[in-house]
């Protein structure tokens, strides 16, 4: 099995659970003199099943993930971990950028001002702090892409 179907067959695992989990919480109590739509206990031997599953893909997965090297010297873990940094350092730029542009960044408006008002201002370099968040996406993208030809060209480890 390769990599990419682990983690395929673990996101439907944890759809799964949370499904499962739903309806045994919503069976769990019932009126007087009516019967649950489900078996609770049966959903909850189920749901404990799917965890067990859950955490024999994430193990095998994990195994993988440490001993596959993209490149020399990187890891897919290591690898993992730097695309959550870089995702991390964009957001962080892109909030600062539009704070000090006065912008609200997702919606695009800024705040008016009275003429009674004092003034906003920022020393901070707005355009450049676009270009930063810009190659910061673009560095994300391309070693996301490089991660996902890992994930379907790296057999699963047992």
């Amino acid at each position: 099995m390769k990599l990419a179907e682990a983690l395929s067959l673990r996101s439907d695992a944890q759809k799964r659970l949370a499904q499962v989990q739903a309806r045994a919480v919503a069976c769990a109590r019932y009126q007087e003199g009516s019967a649950p739509a489900e078996d609770p206990a049966a959903l909850h031997t189920e749901a404990l099943a799917v965890v067990d599953e859950i955490e024999q893909l994430v193990r095998r997965i994990n195994r993988t993930n440490a001993s596959t090297e993209l490149e020399p010297g990187l890891t897919i873990t290591d690898a993992i971990a730097r695309r959550d940094s870089l995702a991390a350092k964009r957001k962080l730029t892109v909030a600062l950028a539009d704070a000090a542009s006065g912008s609200d960044g997702e919606f695009g408006w800024s705040a008016r001002q009275l003429r009674s008002e004092l003034r906003d201002l920022t020393d901070l370099p707005v355009p450049e702090l676009r270009q930063q968040a810009d190659r910061l996406a673009r560095d994300y993208r391309e070693l996301d892409t490089r991660l996902q030809e890992a994930n379907w060209a790296t057999e699963l480890v047992d």
